[in-house]
């Protein structure tokens, strides 16, 4: 999640329906492929995430207050909540200890979102795609950055939907509107606004559906351009109009192809700094991160990283991804959090980049 100023939409999208044709899971070509990329390695990493074997974290997101918060009697800088898509939410500190895990069932995407305030308190919202048979659509939880003592993130209630399998997820500011964006597994996209009830209840409003086309997840707001980014997983990395007025209008940014996005596209996030505004993904396919430079007329490939191997094991198979904006504990200029498919110990975890580190490898200045 980025701290971004809100601006209008720099560039137009050219409208292109999606079809309705879906298809089944890429397999990919082999456990550990690492394509070609400017090298850069990880200097945290969380402890494993599930059981042995399992397909179990998923996808993380990063965020920090003006000052410590507490989380269960520890203070921290700053927070990691990552999805164990097997058993619910882990909360991670900046040294990569866990501080809190939530037994929520089957969560896949998080994201995370200030604006709202509950009993005059401003609370951080967090949402997650809930998979849990009985309950699909996205779970909401709120953690009080005021809070003391055994403060943590708490549930507090849900998005109601009709996908029948929600896969990604992810939110956004416009204006004083807190908008909620659902991906499900066949491209189908749900977007609501959030805001609190009189009685203190979550309420969620729909404002915009469309599809995709094929099997999607990756899921990223630009508020600064009114623009959304979504991967279709086979085909490529699109960008649509944030506002839900844009309707299915899109642009294919980039296409799957080798040595810059290959099957299957995954996460998403952004970034900012005195350089610019960026967007990461994850190129599964061959484990590497390319990027946009993303505040111009266009997108601007830059290139792409690989996390290799140093103190801490390099990464491969990445799924989920999120990014901070600015100064976190001891990432001054910002930090990139990235899930593990292959851990060289256990089973998989996520693991911590230093912003500067990849802003320095590709030469951005």
């Amino acid at each position: 999640m980025s701290r971004l100023s809100l601006a209008p939409l720099l560039l137009a999208v050219t409208l292109m329906s999606g079809c309705a044709t879906h298809e089944v899971d890429f397999q990919g070509e082999g456990a550990g492929v690492v394509g070609a990329g400017a090298g850069v390695t990880a200097v945290v990493e969380t402890p494993s995430v599930g059981l042995p074997g399992q397909d179990a974290a998923d996808d993380p997101v990063v965020w920090a207050g003006v000052g410590p918060v507490t989380v269960m009697g520890t203070p921290t800088p700053g927070l990691v909540v990552g999805t164990d898509k097997k058993a619910g939410l882990y909360v991670y500190g900046l040294d990569g200890a866990v501080l809190q895990f939530l037994p929520e069932g089957l969560l896949n995407n998080v994201d995370a979102v200030e604006g709202l305030s509950l009993a005059g308190r401003p609370q951080l919202l967090l949402g997650a795609s809930d998979r849990t048979p009985g309950r699909t659509g996205v779970s909401l939880y709120l953690f009080d950055p005021a809070g003391t003592g055994q403060n943590g993130i708490r549930p507090w209630g849900a998005i109601t939907t009709d996908v029948v399998e929600p896969y990604g997820f992810c939110f956004a500011r416009l204006g004083t509107e807190v908008h909620a964006i659902l991906v499900g597994h066949e491209g189908e996209v749900r977007q609501f606004v959030l805001t609190v009830g009189a009685d203190g209840a979550p309420v969620s409003r729909e404002v915009r559906r469309f599809e995709i086309g094929t099997i999607s997840e990756g899921c990223a707001a630009d508020p600064e351009t009114s623009a959304l980014y979504l991967t279709e997983e086979n085909v490529g990395l699109w960008r649509y109009g944030l506002d839900p007025a844009s309707g299915d209008a899109r642009i294919l940014v980039q296409p799957i192809a080798p040595g810059i996005l290959v099957a299957d596209a995954e996460g998403l996030t952004t970034i900012a700094d005195a350089t610019g505004r960026y967007l990461i993904g994850s190129s599964q396919g061959d484990s590497t991160f390319p990027v946009w430079k993303i505040d111009g007329a266009a997108p601007a490939y830059v290139g792409r990283f690989v996390v290799q191997a140093g103190v801490i094991d390099g990464v491969t198979g990445t799924d989920g991804l999120a990014a901070w904006s600015g100064a976190i504990g001891q990432f001054p200029d910002g930090l990139v959090v990235v899930q593990d498919d292959i851990n060289d110990v256990g089973n998989q975890n996520f693991k911590y980049i230093d912003w500067r580190d990849i802003r320095t490898a590709l030469g951005i200045r």
